[in-house]
């Protein structure tokens, strides 16, 4: 069974929804933003590959491409499937590049909120490191929404980007003007920071979320004794973020009239050629793919006199 997922016909953006995938492994149930899923097959022959870690059972071919494989299980410490003929692969594309997930059971799409997402106490986790956030249905099932990138970056460190790149560019002139940083992961988070004060920008103010990095715009906008756009020079956001995702803060900035000329700059692993119009709908200054920093450093020079 092959079962393609057609983007073209997802969520208008900046409506702050989002469609998941819902499958099970083990005896829980996990979820993975549609956006990051190209197609979703029963499992065909795998090539085994030397050396490779134990959660990489080896490649598949693909109408002429080379997929690594991965046990998600594996990955999240689950007990492998009882019946493997009947898994699914969840064929995965971010940062530019395919990984097929080993699934369990795919069971369905739903169209949520990101408000319906709330960020993960290590309580309420326990032993998932890798959940960005857990999602409380209709039907009163919990799921965790996997944090795939993290996955992926753990699997090829280099895929994360590399601060060093900086260098690059030579030697930075230091300023103050502010930048408004949007990110939920926090090893994310500290990348963006050092490499954008390697970049010469020494005002970084970060925010967990969309709806954190909202709530501090919005009171600047209501304070009639100062100028926004004086105050703050540049935001930087993720796409994908619990409470308040990156389309809908940039929707919210471009729609409010005392922060509308405040630039935007995207910079997501979901920055593909299907998605890009979808940036431009909602008023993006520009949009940069994961993980190239030397280019969004670039961008940020264009909008930071």
């Amino acid at each position: 069974m092959t079962k393609s997922i057609n983007n073209g016909i997802l969520l208008e953006s900046g409506t702050n929804e989002l469609e998941i995938i819902l499958f099970e492994l083990g005896d829980e149930t996990f979820a993975i933003n549609v956006l990051k899923t190209r197609e979703i097959i029963t499992p065909i022959p795998i090539t085994s590959i030397p050396k490779a870690p134990d959660y990489v059972e080896g490649v598949i071919h693909l109408r002429g491409e080379i997929i690594p494989v991965v046990k998600l299980s594996d990955i999240v410490n689950k007990e492998d499937s009882i019946n493997p003929e009947q898994d699914h692969f969840i064929i995965a594309e971010l940062n530019q590049i395919k990984i097929a997930f080993r699934v369990h059971k795919v069971k369905r799409i739903n169209r949520i909120s990101w408000e319906q997402i709330e960020k993960p106490s290590e309580l309420a986790t326990g032993n998932q490191p890798y959940a960005t956030g857990l999602i409380k249905l209709h039907d009163d099932t919990l799921a965790v929404f996997l944090d795939i990138e993290k996955i992926v970056v753990e699997i090829n460190p280099e895929l994360g980007g590399n601060v060093d790149s900086i260098k690059a560019l030579g030697p930075r002139e230091r300023t103050m003007k502010k930048i408004i940083l949007a990110e939920d992961s926090g090893v994310l988070r500290a990348l963006l920071k050092d490499t954008l004060e390697k970049s010469g920008y020494d005002n970084v103010t970060v925010f967990q979320n969309g709806k954190e990095a909202w709530e501090y715009l919005e009171v600047l906008a209501k304070d009639q004794t100062v100028d926004p756009e004086e105050i703050v020079q540049l935001v930087l956001t993720d796409i994908e973020m619990p409470q308040m995702d990156g389309h809908h803060l940039t929707h919210r900035i471009k729609q409010n009239n005392r922060l509308k000329g405040i630039p935007v700059i995207i910079f997501s692993s979901l920055i593909t050629d299907d998605l890009y119009h979808k940036g431009e709908k909602v008023g993006a200054s520009a949009q940069v793919s994961k993980p190239q920093l030397v280019d969004l450093v670039k961008e940020i020079d264009k909008y930071i006199l």
